[in-house]
């Protein structure tokens, strides 16, 4: 871990895209125009990230790829009171990352549309180019929405250069990015899809969701948190030590995106202040409750602070 904890900062590489959510009125009806009514925000796993730890007091950097357009302007005014912009790569010719949701009238997913070609550019070379300061980073947060040979090279850069690293699964399909050696990882934070389908298991109960933290552990993983929603999280550390964390109840859901990058936020924020496990997990899941609460991707009313208070709110209660 670096000492010089002030003058160094955490690095989020990956995805920052607008998402847009386009609500059907009725029922779709195909070849011919349906009315809807839409809302669109910023988001992108390591950008979201990267808000919620700038919302939480850290230094933060954002590296990732985008066009020169309304959405990168749109994404960027978001941005940068939260992070550093200044490794953003601008491509000619190319559109920032979108994802365009269709939801029925109940709110379920009738279509998607992801465009997130641009994400490629975030090559090994990028990173080269950066070298100098990716080596005096905190820690490096990085998202599979990066080509695999980008992680590959991360996983050894990290190691050569002892800086921890997070690695943050986008959905299953992405689970191929990650290389079959994972020992440069010092925390894996995934879910039960992402686990079953890069194990090749499937997940019926706790002695099969214990059995996938210790196969995570023993592909090198330092750190592993399998969440599996409202079932909570099972957390193994590299003695071998795997527990059971309850999620913690929420009764009224309003919105789950970006639930999970506010319980990764946490997480990292609270392991970087050499936090107990428990801590570390009770954060995020904190985090994440409160975040489903609201109707934004990264709740406005986050601060360090705030999430202290929330902690100790919630332990209150649970205590009674």
């Amino acid at each position: 871990m670096k000492t010089n904890h002030e003058a160094s900062s955490i690095i989020c590489i990956g995805g920052a895209n607008v998402d847009r959510k386009f609500y059907l009125k009725h029922n779709i009806v195909n070849e011919t125009s349906n009315p809807v009514y839409s809302s669109s925000s910023v988001g992108g796993v390591a950008r979201n990230i990267a808000e919620n730890l700038g919302r939480l007091g850290e230094e933060v950097k954002l590296m990732t790829a985008s066009g020169y357009d309304a959405d990168w302007k749109e994404i960027a005014q978001a941005s940068s009171p939260f992070m550093d912009l200044s490794l953003v790569t601008q491509c000619e010719q190319q559109s920032t990352g979108s994802y365009t949701a269709v939801l029925d009238k109940h709110g379920d997913l009738s279509i998607a549309f992801a465009d997130m070609d641009i994400f490629e550019s975030i090559t090994p070379e990028l990173l080269q180019k950066n070298k100098a300061i990716l080596q005096n980073a905190t820690c490096i947060v990085v998202d599979l929405n990066c080509p695999r040979e980008t992680i590959d090279f991360l996983c050894s850069f990290t190691l050569k250069e002892q800086i921890p690293l997070v690695v943050i699964p986008v959905s299953a399909p992405k689970m191929e990015r990650l290389p079959p050696s994972l020992s440069a990882v010092d925390w894996l934070i995934v879910n039960k899809d992402e686990t079953e389908t890069f194990m090749n298991m499937t997940i019926l109960d706790q002695q099969d969701w214990k059995q996938s933290v210790k196969k995570w552990l023993d592909a090198g993983v330092k750190n592993v948190i399998v969440t599996n929603g409202s079932e909570g999280a099972m957390a193994g550390t590299e003695n071998g030590d795997i527990y059971h964390y309850q999620a913690i109840e929420t009764p009224t859901i309003i919105d789950v995106t970006g639930a999970g990058d506010s319980f990764c936020s946490a997480v990292i924020h609270t392991w970087l202040q050499d936090q107990t496990l428990d801590t570390i997990i009770q954060s995020g899941m904190v985090n994440a409750h409160k975040t489903i609460m609201s109707n934004e991707t990264v709740r406005t009313d986050l601060s360090f602070d705030q999430l202290s208070e929330d902690v100790e709110q919630i332990n209150v209660s649970s205590n009674h």
